[in-house]
């Protein structure tokens, strides 16, 4: 029995990425994971308010030649919950408790489907890149300002799991073990291996995944900081790097439509 999710119907969808820097939209290839044609990236206003977020993504969405029939999905840096906001990172605080797709529905006039921006990235590893093809529980983690997770079971996306706040050894995990904590404590690659390991011992002793993909900037570098790591999971890079949130909001439009 296949618990996966049905494919994709249609060629292309969109993908919009809100960042607290940026704001990246480019049309998907449902068939390849690339973009059919360039992105195009438009600074986050600041503050970035609700109604000045909407505004730039309906510039970013209005700046290619899209039909109306054509999915549009939404990464955001919160927790998303049935398209309302829980949380806001990197981003104004009025944003918590907004309705992210009716906002940009009534902004756009196009149905919206909005996820977590950790989530995207890790579902469109699963469909496209590391994790293409791989059964079973996929465990993605982004190493950034913070850690952000996203989990994957046979294909299926379970959201929001927030997991860089996983309490270890007293400490929130994303303040130890994050690229931003390397770069604040003055780590080398072998000393942040150290809690690197830490954090992953307790993934892997709680969850036992199949496959941890890691993302986020310092993938690049993941022959630093990987081979020092001794898990019993297979651990690798990231595949999509910074086109991982366009490419998997697309596609989760485009199921869901």
């Amino acid at each position: 029995m296949n618990d996966k999710p049905p494919k994709a119907k249609g060629r292309i969808a969109f993908g919009v990425d809100i960042g607290g820097s940026g704001i990246k939209g480019a049309p998907v290839d449902l068939r390849t994971g690339d973009f059919a044609t360039d992105r195009l990236r438009i600074p986050t206003p600041q503050p970035a308010t609700p109604n000045a977020v909407a505004e730039v993504v309906d510039q970013v969405v209005r700046s290619f030649d899209l039909r109306k029939s054509v999915p549009i999905g939404v990464t955001f840096p919160a927790v998303v919950r049935h398209g309302v906001a829980q949380s806001a990172a990197n981003v104004d605080d009025t944003w918590i408790g907004t309705d992210i797709e009716n906002l940009l529905h009534v902004r756009t006039g196009r149905q919206v489907l909005a996820v977590n921006d950790a989530d995207a990235a890790g579902y469109a590893e699963v469909e496209y890149g590391a994790a293409r093809d791989v059964p079973g529980l996929v465990m993605v983690v982004t190493l950034g300002t913070g850690i952000g997770t996203a989990l994957i079971n046979n294909g299926r996306l379970v959201p929001n799991t927030e997991l860089g706040h996983l309490e270890v050894d007293g400490f929130d995990a994303e303040t130890r073990a994050s690229d931003a904590a390397r770069e604040r404590d003055n780590l080398s690659y072998p000393d942040w291996a150290k809690r690197l390991q830490r954090y992953f011992d307790e993934l892997e002793r709680l969850f036992s995944p199949d496959l941890f993909v890691v993302g986020g900037g310092v993938s690049k570098r993941y022959d630093e900081y990987l081979p020092l790591l001794d898990l019993r999971t297979p651990i690798v890079p990231a595949a999509l790097r910074n086109n991982a949130g366009i490419v998997g909001a697309a596609r989760l439009a485009a199921e869901a439509r």
